[in-house]
């Protein structure tokens, strides 16, 4: 099996509502609306974040995401109003994480690898 990309999905109960919050956490809209309850942020050539409308698994997902600069990144979300946890050493102390959660109480990380 050869696998070409990766599509993380996050269901939520209000699209609408989580686009905005989405909107702040990645610091720009959806790079598209493919249907009316699903919308798309491509992170990069092989990584998609579809944020999707279904209430019942909702709030249930938790996806890592890694950064370049962990403090500049917490800055930022901090002036979005989006609120981190502490910085926790991970993976013996060769990582960085943070943890935020959207509307939904889906979980999301940042990881920034230690020099």
């Amino acid at each position: 099996m050869t696998i070409k990309a990766v599509l993380a999905v996050i269901p939520v109960t209000d699209l609408d509502k989580a686009c905005e919050w989405y909107e702040s956490f990645f610091g720009r809209a959806a790079d598209t609306r493919p249907m009316d309850t699903l919308a798309e942020w491509h992170l990069s050539e092989l990584g998609v974040v579809q944020v999707f409308q279904e209430p019942d698994r909702a709030g249930h997902t938790m996806v890592n995401f890694a950064v370049e600069d962990l403090d500049t990144t917490i800055s930022t979300l901090a002036a979005a109003d989006i609120h981190t946890t502490d910085p926790t050493k991970v993976s013996q102390g060769r990582q960085r994480l943070v943890s935020t959660t959207d509307p939904d109480n889906n979980q999301l990380g940042l990881i920034e690898t230690l020099a």
